[in-house]
């Protein structure tokens, strides 16, 4: 396991992301696939690693 943040990469905070997805924790999971977006250098890959995380505060829906 690593133990500084520095060593982790954007594979790690992907899988991260997924695991709390799975985990029904979509706040976290955003938080790791921005971390992952911030990391990588293609504009084209960021785009599509936020789109399949999107802030679960601005998609959150009201029930009754």
């Amino acid at each position: 396991m690593t133990r500084d943040s520095a060593d982790l990469t954007t594979a790690d905070y992907l899988d991260g992301a997924r695991e709390m997805t799975a985990a029904n924790r979509p706040y976290l999971a955003h938080l790791l696939a921005e971390e992952a977006a911030q990391r990588t250098t293609d504009p084209a890959t960021a785009a599509g690693i936020r789109a399949t995380s999107p802030d679960p505060t601005t998609t959150r829906e009201e029930t009754d």
